[in-house]
């Protein structure tokens, strides 16, 4: 199992990386310069679900990382 401080900054990380691809056209641009423009239709399917459920990791994580931050200063 992840330490909590670094669970906290992978689901970050990967939040921002999935909200910069759903909210720019940053991944469009890069699939029509490999060739793969025709899946950007399809985009929303996979993007969308994947920044939910990295937000939902994200604050699960962060829960996590004030509890563990908790028990340490109280001891």
């Amino acid at each position: 199992m992840m330490k909590p401080k670094t669970a906290l900054i992978a689901s970050l990380t990967g939040t921002v990386v999935v909200a910069l691809c759903c909210f720019t056209p940053i991944l469009v641009v890069l699939l029509g310069v490999v060739g793969l423009s025709a899946i950007a239709g399809y985009l929303d399917y996979v993007l969308l679900p994947a920044l939910g459920i990295l937000v939902a990791l994200t604050v699960l994580s962060y829960f996590r990382y004030l509890r563990s931050n908790r028990k340490d200063c109280c001891k």
